[in-house]
């Protein structure tokens, strides 16, 4: 996912990915205890994923308290 697609979206709608990229990474820590993960670059694209949303997400409350 690109900075570009996040900075569009709305607080809820970051929300509402951010639950969704929890959840798939989850189940990438599960498919990698198990053995069953195949795409092991995934988990570092989620990771990221969740921190530009977290970082997006800050900066706009941050705008929204400001305002």
């Amino acid at each position: 996912m690109k900075a570009n697609e996040i900075k569009t979206k709305t607080l809820d709608e970051l929300t509402e990915q951010l639950e969704s990229l929890k959840k798939e990474q989850f189940n990438l820590r599960f498919q990698k205890a198990t053995g069953q993960l195949e795409k092991t670059a995934r988990v570092r694209e989620v990771r990221r994923d969740i921190a530009r949303i977290k970082t997006v997400a800050a900066q706009k409350r941050a705008a929204d308290a400001k305002a």
